[in-house]
């Protein structure tokens, strides 16, 4: 058997798995962020945090659908760092209801202005509420079931997000891609990986 090296390739081949490369940064980018979450051996702490976080992931869907326009959905992602450091930070109620909180503000605000009509967000507070049980639900479990829990509940999401890439809807096509592998990558490696 013979190795092939870089230089062997046709230039033209190159040009080709560059341009493939680059129209699916958003998968690339998503596998090695998704390979961080879960990066060596998995605690009770690993699993109870991510599944704190499954909720995040739907009112991200919920504040772009409010918003009604897709380009802003990396921003509202970015945005959401913060929001999630505070959550974490409070100790009042459990993240997961604290999300299910904003939402509901989010979703207030949206429906004073008139923006709950239309754009699917229906289906994006069902989301919302889905994602959320999926959430406590785990977190009320032990936690060697609870870990199994997040862990569909993550990929769940990440069908959500492969929906949403096919129907063009909502959220942007790259983030929906990015997500999509996130979440498959977050769910399998909370499956696969070593319990400490």
């Amino acid at each position: 058997m013979t190795s092939t090296s870089v230089s062997t390739i046709p230039a033209a081949s190159r040009g080709s798995l560059l341009t493939a490369a680059a129209r699916r940064w958003p998968a690339l980018f998503g596998a090695a962020a998704g390979t961080v979450f879960v990066a060596g051996a998995t605690t009770d702490d690993t699993a109870r945090g991510l599944g704190e976080t499954l909720p995040l992931l739907a009112l991200i869907y919920l504040v772009v659908a409010l918003l009604g326009r897709r380009r802003w959905t990396w921003p509202v992602l970015i945005a959401s760092g913060p929001v999630h450091l505070g959550v974490l930070a409070q100790d009042v109620v459990e993240p997961p209801v604290a999300y299910l909180g904003i939402a509901l503000v989010v979703f207030l605000l949206g429906a004073g202005l008139g923006r709950h009509r239309g754009t699917g967000v229906g289906l994006q507070v069902a989301g919302m509420a889905a994602f959320t049980t999926v959430a406590l639900v785990a977190l009320a479990l032990d936690p060697d079931l609870g870990r199994y829990v997040v862990a569909a509940g993550w990929i769940a999401h990440g069908t959500w997000d492969l929906i949403h890439l096919r129907r063009d809807r909502v959220v942007s096509r790259t983030y929906a891609e990015w997500c999509a592998v996130v979440d498959v990558v977050v769910g399998v490696g909370l499956l696969t990986a070593p319990l400490l």
